[in-house]
C-alpha cells in the first residue's frame, strides 16, 4: 500500500513538473492531436503552435494565421483556408483535398508529400513553397506554375522544380 502512495504522489510531481517545464522551457511545446472540425475560427492565431496531426476537416478558417506552425500530418479537408496566412509552416504530409486556399500566403511553406488533389490555390502566393510529391489537379498546377518561383529556405528546393513546371 505504502509503493502505491509513493508512486501515485511521484506521478503526481512528475505532471507538475512537465506542466512549469512546458510554461518556463521557452519554445514550442508539443501538443497532442486537436480536433477542429467544422469549427468557426475566423481570424483566429495559430501562429508558431504545434499541431501536429491534428483536424480542420471542413472549418472555416478565413484569415486565420498559422504562420510558422508544425501542421504536419493534418486535415484540412474540405476546409475554407481563404485569406490564410501559411507563412513558413511545414504542412507535410497533410490533406488539403477540397480545400479553399483561394488568396493564401504559402510563402516558404512545405507541402512534402500533401494530398491537394481537389484544392482550389487561386491567387495564392507561394514563393519559395515546396510542393515535393504534392498531388495537385493540372488545373491546379496551372494556377500554381504562373506565380512559381524562389527557393524553400529549409529544404533548399526550388518552388517551379518542387511543382515539374516547364
Amino acid at each position: 500500500m505504502q509503493h502505491r502512495a509513493i508512486a501515485m504522489g511521484f506521478a503526481q510531481l512528475l505532471g507538475v513538473v512537465l506542466f512549469w517545464a512546458g510554461i518556463f522551457g521557452g519554445g514550442a511545446t508539443p501538443a497532442l492531436a486537436e480536433d477542429f472540425n467544422k469549427a468557426f475560427l475566423l481570424g483566429k492565431d495559430f501562429s508558431g503552435r504545434v499541431l501536429t496531426d491534428s483536424s480542420f476537416t471542413k472549418s472555416n478558417l478565413r484569415d486565420a494565421n498559422f504562420s510558422h506552425t508544425d501542421l504536419r500530418g493534418v486535415s484540412f479537408f474540405g476546409a475554407n483556408l481563404e485569406r490564410i496566412n501559411l507563412e513558413g509552416a511545414n504542412l507535410s504530409n497533410s490533406t488539403l483535398d477540397a480545400a479553399r486556399l483561394t488568396d493564401a500566403n504559402l510563402t516558404n511553406a512545405i507541402l512534402e508529400g500533401a494530398f491537394a488533389f481537389n484544392a482550389k490555390f487561386d491567387g495564392a502566393t507561394i514563393d519559395g513553397a515546396d510542393f515535393t510529391d504534392v498531388q495537385v489537379r493540372s488545373d491546379a498546377l496551372a494556377i500554381l506554375c504562373k506565380s512559381a518561383k524562389g527557393t524553400n529556405p529549409t529544404t533548399g528546393r526550388d518552388t517551379r522544380e518542387t511543382l515539374f513546371c516547364d
